[in-house]
């Protein structure tokens, strides 16, 4: 059997803000009303990310998606128009460049979580 990981929990103290703040940056579809007490990012058929609201101290959560380079270029787009900060290092500074190296950028939403993209995985 080929294990897939099919959904994760994303803590947050706002969990409609933080779902669909990301489900608009990746251009996928959310769900306010998810399972229980979740709202649910459908990033694609194999992954959800249930973001759950608490008030909780929590880690700060890494997340790396792979996308292809007209995918990357349209959400590095949303991400310009958002105003959002990003970096070409995960814990660099603010520079607003992609990663010559690896082609890849990160940036972190309201509660901290650092969200990652990029076109070739360096990770195998």
């Amino acid at each position: 059997m080929t294990i897939h990981l099919d959904h994760t929990i994303v803590p947050s103290r706002n969990k409609t803000a933080s779902a669909k703040l990301l489900a608009e940056l990746l251009g996928v579809p959310w769900a306010q009303a998810g399972i229980g007490p979740f709202t649910a990012v459908y990033v694609n058929d194999g992954l959800t990310l249930d973001f759950i609201e608490t008030d909780e101290d929590f880690p700060v959560y890494h997340f790396c998606f792979r996308v292809g380079q007209e995918e990357f270029n349209a959400i590095l787009a949303r991400i310009k128009a958002a105003g959002i900060n990003y970096r070409s290092t995960v814990r660099g500074p603010v520079d607003m460049q992609i990663n010559p190296e690896f082609g890849n950028i990160y940036w972190n939403e309201p509660d901290g979580h650092q969200w990652e993209i990029l076109t070739v995985s360096y990770a195998r």
